[in-house]
């Protein structure tokens, strides 16, 4: 016997980070303009971001450049 398909009957709402997850694949984003364009914001608020310890903001600065992956930018985004 073949599996069932079985479509939830409340599922969750497609949001825009639920979206972005299902039409964008997780990319490598490298430097801050590209990193704050992914969360929506400006430059500067994800800087501010980034160097704020407690906002534990997934970015990384390997060799000077800020460095962030793009799905986990989003789901860090969803918990705020």
């Amino acid at each position: 016997m073949g599996k069932s398909l079985a479509i939830p009957d409340d599922p969750a709402p497609l949001d825009r980070w639920r979206a972005d997850d299902v039409l964008e694949p997780n990319r490598d984003l490298w430097g801050m303009k590209s990193i704050a364009s992914c969360l929506g914001v400006a430059v500067e608020t994800a800087r501010r971001w980034a160097n704020d310890p407690a906002s534990d903001l997934p970015v990384t600065k390997p060799m000077g450049r800020w460095f962030a992956r793009s799905r986990e930018l989003r789901a860090w985004r969803a918990r705020r």
